[in-house]
């Protein structure tokens, strides 16, 4: 089974097939929304992998539910699904969809988040690397300062690892008083209209003074640009995640610093390759024990992220995952020309 570990693999060509055809199989995928940019890359990514194997792809939209999610798992075990993709809403509310598909002897793939539970295969990006790639570069470009911390979901454990990885790369500068956090909020549901309500309300008890965000993804660094902007503060340092189109041409104009790009690509079609895999019941090529913070132990996956700054945009064009005139659009950055 050939799987992508970093997204130079891209280049070379994406979706390859599995070794063995799975025609007869069914795989069920559970968003938790399509609110992000880049869960239907994802999809298509996923789709392709399936494509390749013979296998069919069925899905539900939880729409930002996670009672809706459990009852989405029921009925794709219903239609017959092999093996489960699932996108938690909300890592602590999934538990009885995983257990209705143990009960079937269904395998499933806690996909992008962490799902708390030994039956699950966790693939995903090294979140608390991309934290800690998010910190060093907004950073490195203001060493010193009054920091915002805008965190992630509360409901999903990936906003504690990037936080996590955040602290490790500041807590020297805030020991030393280089840096100080005048404010952290966490980003309900990940929405950006909540990142930038969080952020007014932060550059409100603050006066203003504020040096720089560390943003946990692409959709709530909009909303923080957002309300910078509205004040006549863009161009700041601010970070994100996931290559969303919007956010390089922010990062290529100057009003984000850096987006750690996570190709979904490679995951979507690592994920589609490991579900077929487990549905036949074979070993996952590449797997290895992880143990969570909680002390869980889960078969998992991890795939190497990209930090994107304005000093190596051609990463994303010479993969192809964003066409120039959508980078570059308002940015005089060497890249563009």
């Amino acid at each position: 089974m050939k799987l992508f570990s970093s997204a130079a693999a891209i280049v070379a060509g994406a979706f390859m097939s599995t070794a063995a055809f799975a025609e007869d199989l069914v795989i069920g995928v559970s968003w938790s929304n399509f609110q992000e940019e880049r869960w239907k890359t994802d999809e298509a990514a996923i789709k392709g992998a399936l494509d390749a194997a013979g296998a069919k792809y069925i899905s539900a939209d939880a729409q930002s539910s996670s009672a809706k999610q459990l009852s989405d798992v029921e009925s794709l075990i219903a239609q017959g699904a092999n093996a489960l993709i699932i996108l938690a809403q909300d890592a602590s509310a999934v538990g009885p969809a995983v257990q209705a598909a143990a009960d079937e002897d269904i395998p499933v793939i806690a996909y992008d988040r962490l799902i708390e539970d030994a039956r699950a295969f966790y693939l995903t990006f090294d979140n608390v690397e991309v934290g800690r790639m998010q910190a060093r570069a907004v950073l490195e470009a203001m060493p010193k300062g009054n920091y915002v911390m805008i965190k992630g979901s509360p409901t999903d454990p990936n906003a504690d690892f990037l936080r996590g990885g955040q602290q490790e790369v500041l807590q020297a500068a805030i020991d030393a008083g280089d840096i100080k956090i005048v404010g952290e909020a966490y980003t309900d549901g990940w929405v950006p209209a909540n990142a930038q309500r969080n952020m007014e309300q932060i550059l409100t008890s603050a006066d203003n003074k504020v040096d720089a965000v560390v943003a946990s993804n692409d959709g709530t660094a909009g909303g923080v640009v957002a309300a910078l902007t509205a004040q006549g503060m863009e161009g700041i340092p601010v970070s994100g995640q996931d290559g969303d189109h919007a956010a390089l041409n922010r990062v290529a104009i100057g009003t984000q610093t850096v987006s750690v790009w996570k190709d979904a690509r490679a995951l979507g079609a690592a994920a589609g390759e490991i579900a077929v895999s487990l549905a036949k019941g074979e070993a996952v090529d590449g797997a290895s024990e992880w143990t969570s913070p909680a002390g869980t132990t889960l078969n998992s996956m991890f795939l190497a992220p990209v930090p994107v700054t304005a000093d190596n945009l051609n990463v994303v064009l010479d993969a192809g995952w964003i066409a120039k005139d959508v980078l570059c659009a308002g940015s005089s950055n060497a890249a563009c020309n």
